[in-house]
């Protein structure tokens, strides 16, 4: 038995609405014209997506703010450390700056990895609303302000924004090129373990690489959650970005105790009981890699993001870490790329360090007995939680006691403020 061949049998000409005559020549010409088309079609659909760079770009950062009394987030000094950032980092003006520096959020460590399989040269431009980028690597092209002599003063009353710019970054799938170093170990490292496209950037001197855009910088922005402590030892949330906040922890740490409270989809405003001290680090460690990836973090991002903070986000003391609403960070901290990514995910952390009972408490007693390893633990914290304390403190000796330490010459002092004031009088 043969086999069937089926023949494709050509639609007869009227029924092709397309084609004006029964010709045949005529048909061929209008059908080569119809390919010419479909390729001329093709060709422009191609030319449309090249303006488009094949790249991804995936950023993390972090806002830190501290609720005082009232919930909201309040200016403050971080206690004078010397910087955790190697030496090859550029400064605004210098190392000594930023920590004299008084605002109500502090964004450490934004991060920025680009993905791609072929070279290219993009540039990138951020501006922080209300704020001032106080350091980044590598070289940036420029800055504003630029006034060198800038000084807090003027950052206090600022209403203006901050930028910085980087023109013609150099992505790099090969590689190649080695990363600097600095002579000191720093949380710095921890963002290179990524398989994001190293870059470069040329300046007048030298080609500097990385693997990805780093900057920091202050704000008086409000922060995007208030958090105002309850005299039940609750907490109550307000969310004043007014857009889902889709992941927030209460987070708590006496020695080696821990404890966390989860919550999803915050709304506008909720009450939160405080976390049993029932945890591990590590059980705290799981759900915000798992948050910071549902959020759209490769896994080597969401663990070097991790792998950066957790020693602070998980150290002494009582605070709430959450996803940022993405509209807050592009509002306050809007990102320009050009040419466009296909992708742009930013995944941002807030932290509102808490000043409760149990901080109180612990102060108090560690600055009775002289206990400096206790509150040393509460790091660059200590003294806004000792403004804060100051504040609602009713005990004269308690208050004495925190007035003294602020006014060691090594405090950096807030401005007065009038609850300060009355409790000093």
């Amino acid at each position: 038995m043969k086999p069937r061949v089926h023949f494709l049998k050509a639609a007869p000409a009227h029924e092709l609405g397309t084609f004006p005559s029964k010709s045949p020549m005529n048909w061929l010409h209008t059908a080569h014209r119809a390919a010419w088309s479909l390729v001329f079609c093709t060709l422009l659909a191609g030319a449309a997506k090249t303006q488009q760079a094949p790249i991804v770009a995936h950023e993390w950062g972090t806002f830190t703010s501290i609720a005082g009394n009232a919930g909201t987030a309040v200016r403050w000094y971080p206690w004078i450390v010397p910087s955790d950032l190697p030496d090859f980092v550029e400064h605004f003006q210098s190392a000594d700056f930023k920590p004299n520096l008084s605002g109500t959020i502090r964004m450490e460590t934004p991060v920025l990895y680009f993905y791609s399989t072929q070279e290219k040269t993009v540039s990138v431009h951020v501006t922080f609303s209300k704020g001032l980028i106080t350091e980044w690597y590598p070289h940036a092209t420029g800055h504003a302000p630029n006034d060198r002599n800038f000084l807090n003063a003027a950052f206090s009353q600022k209403q203006s924004d901050g930028s910085v710019t980087w023109n013609k970054i150099l992505l790099r799938p090969s590689g190649g090129a080695s990363l600097p170093q600095g002579q000191k170990d720093s949380r710095y490292y921890a963002a290179r373990c990524t398989s994001s496209t190293p870059l470069s950037v040329r300046t007048a001197k030298e080609t500097q690489s990385e693997k990805f855009l780093f900057y920091r910088g202050v704000s008086s922005q409000d922060s995007a959650v208030n958090a105002k402590l309850l005299a039940n030892g609750n907490l109550e949330v307000e969310n004043v970005a007014h857009e889902p906040v889709v992941k927030l922890f209460w987070f708590e740490r006496r020695g080696n105790a821990t404890g966390i409270r989860s919550k999803a989809n915050l709304g506008e405003r909720e009450v939160l009981e405080a976390p049993e001290l029932s945890a591990t680090a590590d059980m705290s460690e799981g759900e915000l890699l798992s948050a910071l990836m549902e959020q759209g973090l490769y896994p080597d991002e969401a663990r070097a993001m991790l792998d950066t903070w957790k020693d602070s986000w998980f150290e002494e003391g009582s605070r709430l870490l959450y996803i940022v609403p993405p509209s807050f960070v592009n509002r306050v901290l809007p990102l320009s790329i050009s040419p466009a990514p296909i992708e742009t995910t930013r995944v941002f952390v807030g932290r509102l360090e808490l000043v409760t009972e149990k901080t109180r408490s612990a102060i108090a007693t560690a600055l009775a007995s002289g206990d400096e390893k206790t509150l040393a633990r509460y790091n660059r914290f200590l003294q806004p939680m000792l403004e804060i304390l100051l504040q609602r403190e009713t005990d004269p000796l308690l208050a004495q006691m925190f007035r003294r330490r602020l006014d060691q010459p090594y405090a950096p002092k807030l401005p007065e403020e009038p609850a300060a004031t009355a409790a000093r009088n």
